[in-house]
């Protein structure tokens, strides 16, 4: 609790006991804070709450709160006849101190959550057990410093029939660690909602930001910076923690892995930063770490950078970031795309392309010099692009403003501890040689006679046969066979038609790029089709 709430708590009890008449004690200036456990048991200190604060033979001094009932203190006098009895006002957080000290709070220990032991069920009720004890505050600084010792992307907070279940995204796949009572919950929910500025009674979708430190019961600090998401179930509230725990130095073009031919695209983009750059891919698919990666580039003293997000996931030093949060208006981001050009710009960031409106004032904006990046809902590029025409319709400016379309995944890489080798058989073969065979001849391709792949081992030290994530891309470029497909009539075209020029043109698919991927040993045949399909 920090001092300056707990000295408002104080002035705020002290005006109270002024307008009611009664006596008022600061229970945190008291040094010697003598215990009479004779006097009341717990329960009743718990019940009244009340607490014994000075006493000798003939008087007995009371701490009471502003919700100790009149009938109590009455009761109090007439049962402690053989001593002049009073009361004072002290402050809840100066009734919960006094209480602790009457009743110790044991003290927790915390097991660390671990998903490579054996005995998962015995681990998962001891910390479930362990949760039920704890402050609702606790649990959520808990969790969230759990999950970032065990680098997972979300938290995932359940109801179910029975209770609240409590899961972990690490790479990709999510992991039981916890269960919950509905009571606990409802604790911890508004924990959450308080934090996160979002409502326990709404009944529609809601999004918040939590950026703050808790001060755990075990002395521990704990910095938690999440964005969260709120969505109404049958049995209550689900909610989604997305963990932010990239520094700015992580915000690199370097560390995204890209290849060589795809790090040449970006490169021409920083070098030529004009036009429209679309990030699309599915909910946790690293889209954003990508867009901020190419701002914290571009971020120069000679560059304006805005960006416009829902929420604002990452400060960056050096560019105007706006959020759009909180305003409800189908057109929110277009509008405010619409202003933030007339403070002349060079590079902006839009956080999502989600209207037609937005849609045109990017492309508008790519048309008159600037660079606009922003990311896109779709399964991959050439169906992104279909959408935009969908959304925009056929402009003979069009093809000219997008500069790059790049759709990607993530996918787990194989542990090269305890990753196995195996030779596919011939029916295995043929598949991959029909996807082998559509790579453009400018990519290497595996020899199939002496092909060998990998599958996911095992070992104590990591059961799941993975170790980190990677992304696998595809690039779409306007080519001028691309361009002439979009000179063709609407009903004309296709996702299809458009992949397959692109293709034609050397873009290397997502699909293209992973088979390759588990050819060369670094993930799983198994983990690319889990992904991609």
């Amino acid at each position: 609790m920090s001092q300056d709430f707990r000295l408002d708590e104080e002035q705020s009890t002290e005006k109270r006991a002024r307008l009611i008449g009664m006596q008022y004690i600061d229970t945190s200036q008291l040094n010697d804070k003598a215990l009479y456990p004779e006097i009341l048991s717990l329960d009743e200190m718990t019940g009244y709450r009340i607490i014994p604060i000075r006493a000798d033979r003939s008087n007995i001094l009371f701490g009471v709160t502003t919700s100790t009932s009149k009938q109590t203190m009455e009761s109090l006098v007439q049962r402690f006849t053989d001593q002049k009895v009073s009361f004072a006002i002290i402050s809840l957080s100066g009734y919960r101190d006094y209480y602790n000290l009457y009743n110790p709070p044991k003290k927790i220990i915390y097991d660390d959550i671990k998903l490579n032991v054996e005995d998962k069920t015995a681990l998962f009720q001891k910390i479930s057990s362990t949760l039920d004890t704890v402050r609702a505050d606790d649990i959520l600084a808990y969790l969230v410093q759990q999950a970032y010792e065990l680098n997972a992307s979300d938290i995932h907070l359940e109801n179910q029939k029975e209770g609240l279940r409590i899961r972990f995204r690490v790479d990709g796949v999510l992991h039981p660690i916890a269960h919950l009572s509905f009571d606990k919950y409802r604790q911890v929910i508004s924990a959450i909602a308080i934090a996160a500025n979002v409502s326990t009674n709404e009944k529609q979708p809601q999004s918040g930001h939590i950026s703050k430190t808790f001060s755990m019961a075990t002395g521990e600090q704990v910095a938690v910076n999440l964005r969260v998401e709120v969505v109404p179930t049958a049995y209550g509230q689900d909610i989604v923690m997305r963990l932010f725990n990239t520094t700015q130095e992580m915000l690199s073009l370097d560390k995204l892995g890209l290849s060589p031919s795809e790090r040449s695209v970006v490169d021409d983009i920083i070098r030529h930063p004009t036009g429209l750059v679309l990030i699309v891919g599915p909910t946790g698919s690293g889209k954003t770490t990508t867009l901020y990666s190419l701002i914290n580039t571009l971020n120069t003293d000679e560059r304006k950078i805005l960006t416009l997000e829902d929420p604002i996931e990452f400060f960056i030093d050096g560019i105007v970031q706006i959020p759009v949060a909180g305003d409800d208006s189908p057109t929110s981001f277009a509008n405010k795309l619409r202003a933030v050009l007339r403070l002349d710009p060079d590079v902006i960031m839009v956080g999502e392309i989600r209207d037609q409106d937005t849609a045109k004032t990017a492309l508008q904006a790519a048309l008159t010099g600037h660079l606009v990046m922003s990311t896109f809902h779709a399964s991959t590029a050439s169906a992104a692009l279909t959408r935009m025409i969908d959304m925009v319709g056929i402009n003979p400016l069009f093809a000219s403003a997008i500069r790059l379309i790049m759709a990607q995944r993530l996918i787990r890489r194989l542990d090269d501890k305890t990753k196995i080798a195996y030779t596919p058989d011939d029916n295995m073969k043929a598949q991959l040689k029909k996807i082998i065979d559509t790579v453009p001849e400018r990519y290497p391709k595996p020899d199939l006679s002496t092909l060998v792949l990998y599958k996911a081992g095992q070992s104590a030290e990591n059961p799941f046969g993975y170790a980190g994530q990677m992304a696998i891309r595809e690039q779409l470029q306007m080519t001028k066979g691309v361009r002439q497909i979009l000179k063709l009539e609407p009903s004309q075209i296709t996702t299809e038609v458009l992949e397959a020029k692109a293709i034609e043109d050397g873009m290397l698919t997502i699909l293209q790029d992973g088979i390759l991927k588990a050819c060369a040993g670094i993930t799983s045949l198994e983990e690319v089709y889990r992904v991609v399909g």
